[in-house]
């Protein structure tokens, strides 16, 4: 509604429009979510502003679901391998001599049964601990009114500050002050969150835009502390390349962010990066838009940092490249 706003605002090249505050691109769904927390390929879509709560109640059920699988098949097999149990008040009483007087049971329970329950029961038992971790984790960041992108944006904010002593204080804008009104920004009767996913109640001293201009502080950040580098090999962009050497080949990042193929030439912004991997944007010179870029992890084995003059942008002639 009000034009001079954009100026805090982050903006989105792929959607073509501005970003509301706390909304992010999310390049599985293709599209920009209110209030995302990440991607779930769990639900195949974004856990944001319209569902948080829905999957939250998701992680406490699938792990009670698997407690009551887990429950009926130790109960299936210790049944079936001793025939027979019966419960008193203070014990359990197993009675062997029933093997000799019950009928054969309706759905034979043979090895393979077995084999197969056993398999089930881990299956139970490593979901309830798994997803349970995670809903502990979903529920910290719902007390505290963030969501895990959030969470990393005030991280860094404390690193970008604690490193250009800057003297200055990162208040998260949504943090209420209390658990139970933070609960309730994402908990309701009716099933509906509150507000309309633009618009959001803020703690005192804050402002709508606190956290927009946080992060468009670190994007500026990101850009002085990026590293450019040229391409001296060929890379095809596959996950685990096998002709970059082995150590790039088993220590190739677990991550579900994509990687980029190079050609011998190719700019690379170079933002962040392991050992043997690097994480950048590739730099695509284009005459109708002027240039965009492709984000995405490449072996440092197929690049080399790129000397050039900051104020013409060309290479430095005469000047040796390292790596």
């Amino acid at each position: 509604e009000k034009s001079q706003d954009c100026m805090y605002l982050q903006y989105c090249k792929v959607c073509q429009s501005y970003k509301a505050p706390r909304s992010h691109h999310c390049r599985k769904c293709n599209r920009c979510v209110m209030k995302m927390d990440h991607h779930c390929p769990w639900i195949n879509n974004c856990c944001g502003y319209q569902n948080h709560a829905s999957f939250t109640l998701f992680l406490l059920l699938a792990p009670l679901g698997c407690i009551h699988a887990s429950f009926i098949f130790i109960m299936t097999m210790y049944t079936q391998l001793y025939n027979r149990i019966s419960f008193g008040w203070s014990s359990v009483k197993i009675d062997m001599s029933a093997a000799k007087r019950d009928p054969r049971p309706i759905i034979p329970f043979g090895l393979s049964a077995f084999a197969a329950s056993l398999f089930a029961l881990g299956l139970a038992l490593g979901t309830t601990i798994a997803v349970g971790m995670l809903f502990i984790i979903q529920m910290k960041v719902i007390l505290t009114n963030k969501t895990s992108i959030e969470s990393w944006i005030e991280e860094k904010a404390k690193d970008r500050i604690q490193y250009y002593q800057t003297g200055e204080t990162f208040i998260f804008p949504y943090d209420m002050g209390s658990k139970w009104k933070n609960f309730r920004q994402v908990f309701t009767w009716s099933g509906i969150p509150e507000g309309d996913g633009l618009d959001w109640p803020v703690r005192d001293g804050c402002h709508q835009y606190s956290l927009t201009i946080e992060q468009l502080k670190q994007k500026a950040d990101k850009r002085v502390r990026s590293v450019r580098y040229r391409a001296i090999e060929d890379y095809s962009g596959v996950c685990c390349p096998v002709t970059k050497g082995v150590k790039t080949f088993f220590t190739t990042p677990c991550t579900e962010e994509p990687r980029i193929a190079l050609s011998k030439g190719d700019l690379v912004l170079a933002t962040r990066g392991l050992k043997h991997w690097m994480y950048g944007e590739k730099i695509v010179v284009s005459a109708a838009d002027g240039g965009t870029r492709e984000r995405g992890w490449f072996p440092r084995k197929c690049v080399e940092k790129y000397q050039y003059d900051s104020e013409t942008d060309q290479p430095v002639d005469g000047e040796k490249k390292s790596k």
